[in-house]
């Protein structure tokens, strides 16, 4: 994958497990339609996830709460699911593993599980860039407080972090 290409997020929301891949770096710019995806899809019934980071470049903090709060609203289901990690790389398992993540999500540390990607489609979304400076605040900050929930140990990383945001929103 060449360094230029636009992140994305490629899904196929009708198979089960659910699969989305990454493709680039994925940050608090571009997670948007990541979350407002999950947010969609666990109301409907979905249950089990598959994310697949082999050509996923790197990540932040913002994304990866994005990935705990949804794993969170997933286990508060009567029928509780999962999202599984495929293919993360020494550097994005290192991340997961560095914020407690992977004793919340279920991690293919091999990384030799392939996904069926034939069936997969853009995932278009609203970008951060598309929102005003709170509702980023908002979201960034919704992030950083599922980190916490999912470890409490991530809350001495993240308090400087949370203590700003608050601030900013308050604002509004």
């Amino acid at each position: 994958m060449p360094e230029q290409e636009q992140p994305a997020f490629l899904v196929d929301a009708y198979s089960d497990p659910v699969i989305i891949k990454l493709n680039g770096r994925i940050s608090f710019l571009n997670c948007g339609p990541f979350r407002d995806f999950m947010n969609r899809l666990i109301p409907e019934g979905k249950r089990n996830f598959i994310i697949d980071f082999a050509d996923c470049t790197g990540m932040d903090s913002t994304f990866l709460g994005a990935i705990a709060g949804a794993a969170l609203d997933l286990r508060k289901q009567d029928e509780p699911g999962k999202i599984f990690l495929f293919r993360l790389g020494t550097r994005n398992l290192e991340l997961v593993k560095n914020l407690g993540l992977h004793r919340l999500l279920h991690v293919d540390e091999e990384g030799e599980k392939a996904v069926n990607t034939d069936s997969l489609q853009r995932l278009e979304g609203e970008e951060a860039s598309s929102k005003s400076e709170v509702e980023n605040a908002k979201m960034v900050l919704e992030a950083h407080e599922n980190l916490i929930k999912a470890d409490e140990e991530n809350r001495s990383k993240f308090q400087d972090v949370i203590s700003f945001l608050k601030n900013q929103v308050a604002v509004d």
